[in-house]
């Protein structure tokens, strides 16, 4: 019987540096882009293209990107579930940046009743940090600030996907890629711009 050494992963044979990530329709062999969108003009501020679906290792880096872009860290951040765990939180917490994380996903349907869901069932023992978040968005309930990710994040990834019709990468390799994907990020910023110059 043969069988494939420990550290090989399997590979797409056309692109061999992208990765089978989950999705919310199943799995696809692809990248994982992730920006930080300013909330007051829905420009992108920051991005970051990598090879695993993991959300939460990008928040620090997408964070200290934005510092390095505009001068200043953000005041405060929102993001969703992918984005909180305990390591995030202290980093925002020393960065002495508000954070407002879910802590949990919410069944489907419970969102619509509230946001005071966005604790989800996510189970938070030992975490003081996400046990304060859980507390902080649940006291807020609908005023949370953390309803802005939806305002702000999830129409801007919307216009890219619909707007101007990205489905896929047209490069192969990662380095390529997270180049393209660093031209799509600041052509629907120059799009945002021209409109607003109008």
């Amino acid at each position: 019987m043969k069988t494939a050494p420990p550290d090989r992963a399997q590979r797409n044979f056309t692109d061999p540096d992208s990765r089978i990530l989950p999705t919310r329709d199943g799995f696809i062999q692809g990248y994982n882009g992730q920006i930080a969108v300013d909330a007051a003009h829905q420009v992108i501020v920051a991005h970051r293209l990598v090879t695993n679906s993991a959300d939460s290792r990008a928040l620090v880096p997408l964070v200290d990107d934005v510092r390095a872009h505009l001068g200043r860290k953000p005041r405060e951040v929102s993001g969703d579930a992918g984005f909180a765990n305990e390591a995030n939180l202290s980093a925002l917490k020393q960065r002495r940046i508000t954070a407002y994380l879910a802590p949990g996903r919410a069944r489907h349907g419970e969102a619509r009743r509230g946001e005071a869901n966005a604790t989800g069932r996510r189970k938070l023992t030992k975490t003081p940090l996400m046990r304060a978040m859980a507390d902080r968005l649940k006291r807020a309930g609908r005023r949370s600030r953390y309803r802005l990710r939806k305002q702000v994040v999830e129409p801007v990834f919307g216009q890219i996907k619909q707007a101007s019709g990205f489905r896929q990468f047209l490069l192969r390799g990662l380095d390529q890629v997270r180049c393209e994907w660093a031209m799509i990020c600041t052509a629907r910023n120059l799009l945002k711009l021209a409109k607003a110059r109008r």
